[in-house]
C-alpha cells in the first residue's frame, strides 16, 4: 500500500488556465436584465419587452447562443410549475430556465444558479419598475458568464446553470429545480447559489471588496434525529456535506490570485432570512449561499424614489464589477474542480478505541485515481495534514495517530488532480 503523505496546505487543485471573467460582459448582461423594467414573478410572462417572461427567454436566448459557440456542448431546458402561497395566492406558472452542459458521468451534477426575478418595497407590486440589479441580476450574470468560460472544456459531471423564477414570492424555482433534481434521480455534487453578489458599499458607507460571505449549514436539515445524534457522538457538527463545500471553496479561493477571501459564515443563509439553496438542503443536498461582504437595504426590495437625500432602489450604478467578476471566479474555480472530480466517497468510519493507531475505512468510488485522507487535531476546524491512498484500496491504517484526538475524512482524487468534496469519518458500527 503506498501512502505519501501531503503538505498542510494540502496542495489544493489548481485552477486550469482559463479566460478570467469579464466585468464588461457582467454590466452587460446586467444592464440587459434591468432593461426589462419589471421581473416580478406576477408580472407578464407573454410581453415581449417588459416583464419576467421576456426577461426569462432572453436568458435561454443566451444559453442558446453559447451552446453555438461550444458546437453545441450546452443546451437549454426549461422546467415548469403552477405554485400557489401567500404570495401568489391566485397560482402562478414558475419557470426554471436551465443551461445543461453534459459531462462524461451524465448522472452526477453539479449546478450553479442565481434568481431571475425582481421586487420593489410591496412584494405583490407586479407593475412598478423593480430593476433588480444586485438581486438578483448579478446572480443570472454570473451564472451566464460561468456558462461562458466553461463551456470551451469538458468536464466528468454534468454541470446546470440555472436562472430561476420566484424566488422572491417563496423560494419557488429552487424548490422546483430541487425537486426535479431528486425525480431524475441525479446525484448533486454541490450546489452554489448566488443571490446579491454585486455591491461592496454597506448602508453605513463602509465599502467591503476584499471577501464574499459563503453561507452553509452544519448539521444537514435533512438528517432525522437518529442521524443528528450519530453526528453530534462523532463530532462532525461543523463537517455535514455543506460545510465541507465550503470549506473547499474556502480553499479554492486562496489559490485565486488577487481574489477575494471566501469567508465562511456558519449559517445556512442570514441571519433569519432565506434563499433558494435552501429547498436542495431539505432534500439533503450539499448547498451553499454566496452574497456580498456587506450589504446595502435601502438598495433592497425598494421602490425608486429619494427621501433625506438617500436614493433608495437597486440600480445598475450601485453596483461593483470587477468585485463581482472576481466572485464569477470563485464560482467557476470550484465548478470546474469539482465537476472535474470524482464524487465525494458515500460513506467513511474510523476505528481505533483502545488503540494508538486509527483504522479509516471507505467505500469505493468510480473514476478514483486515488484517495485522499485528511485529519486534523480535534480542536482544529481546518484539515492539516494528509496521506495519499493508491485507487484501488478502501481503507488504510493511521499508526500512532489516536482516534480520541483527531477527526478523519476522505476525498477522491481524480487522474488529473481534482479532487471531490472530503466526506467526514464516522464511528464504524460495533
Amino acid at each position: 500500500m503506498r501512502i505519501v503523505l501531503i503538505a498542510a496546505a494540502l496542495l489544493p487543485f489548481p485552477a486550469a488556465a482559463r479566460e478570467a471573467p469579464s466585468p464588461e460582459r457582467l454590466k452587460a448582461s446586467v444592464e440587459k436584465l434591468v432593461s426589462f423594467g419589471t421581473r416580478h414573478t406576477l408580472s407578464s410572462s407573454t410581453d415581449p419587452r417588459r416583464g419576467i417572461g421576456a426577461a426569462r427567454r432572453w436568458a435561454a436566448g443566451e444559453f442558446e447562443r453559447i451552446g453555438k459557440g461550444c458546437g453545441g456542448c450546452l443546451h437549454v431546458e426549461t422546467i415548469e410549475k403552477v405554485f400557489t402561497g401567500p404570495r401568489a395566492p391566485d397560482g402562478v406558472n414558475i419557470v426554471d430556465v436551465l443551461g445543461v452542459q453534459q459531462g462524461s458521468e451524465p448522472g452526477r451534477v453539479v449546478i450553479v444558479q442565481g434568481h431571475i426575478d425582481s421586487r420593489v418595497s410591496d412584494v405583490m407590486d407586479a407593475t412598478s419598475d423593480a430593476p433588480g440589479a444586485n438581486d438578483d441580476a448579478s446572480g443570472v450574470a454570473l451564472v451566464l458568464e460561468a456558462a461562458r468560460i466553461l463551456s470551451k472544456e469538458k468536464f466528468r459531471a454534468t454541470i446546470i446553470y440555472a436562472a430561476l423564477s420566484g424566488e422572491e414570492q417563496g423560494l419557488f424555482g429552487g424548490q422546483l429545480l430541487a425537486e426535479t433534481t431528486k425525480a431524475r434521480g441525479w446525484k448533486v455534487d454541490a450546489v452554489l447559489n448566488n443571490d446579491i453578489v454585486g455591491n461592496t458599499i454597506g448602508q453605513n458607507g463602509q465599502r467591503v471588496a476584499d471577501r464574499v460571505r459563503v453561507f452553509s449549514e452544519g448539521i444537514r436539515t435533512a438528517e432525522d434525529l437518529p442521524a443528528q445524534r450519530a453526528r453530534r457522538g462523532n463530532g462532525g457538527e461543523d463537517d455535514g456535506p455543506s460545510r465541507a463545500l465550503a470549506k473547499a471553496i474556502d480553499g479554492v479561493a486562496a489559490t485565486l490570485p488577487g481574489g477575494l477571501d471566501a469567508f465562511l459564515v456558519r449559517r445556512p443563509d442570514r441571519f433569519g432570512r432565506g434563499g433558494d439553496h435552501e429547498p436542495f438542503l431539505k432534500l439533503g443536498y450539499p448547498a451553499v449561499r454566496f452574497s456580498v461582504g456587506i450589504e446595502n437595504y435601502t438598495q433592497q426590495h425598494q421602490n425608486l424614489r429619494t427621501e433625506n437625500g438617500i436614493a433608495y432602489g437597486d440600480t445598475v450604478d450601485k453596483m461593483d464589477f470587477p468585485y463581482l467578476a472576481k466572485v464569477t471566479a470563485i464560482n467557476v474555480a470550484t465548478i470546474a474542480r469539482l465537476a472535474g472530480a470524482p464524487s465525494a466517497p458515500e460513506e467513511v468510519v474510523i476505528g481505533g478505541a483502545l488503540s494508538s493507531d486509527t483504522d479509516v475505512r471507505w467505500k469505493p468510488v468510480a473514476g478514483a485515481a486515488r484517495y485522499r485522507v485528511h485529519v486534523r487535531r480535534n480542536d482544529a476546524q481546518d484539515w492539516q495534514r494528509a496521506v495519499d491512498v493508491a485507487g484501488g484500496e478502501t481503507g488504510t491504517k493511521l499508526k500512532d495517530v489516536i482516534v480520541d484526538d483527531v477527526f478523519v475524512g476522505v476525498s477522491a482524487v481524480a487522474e488529473g488532480g481534482a479532487e471531490s468534496l472530503v466526506t467526514f469519518a464516522g464511528r464504524a458500527a460495533p
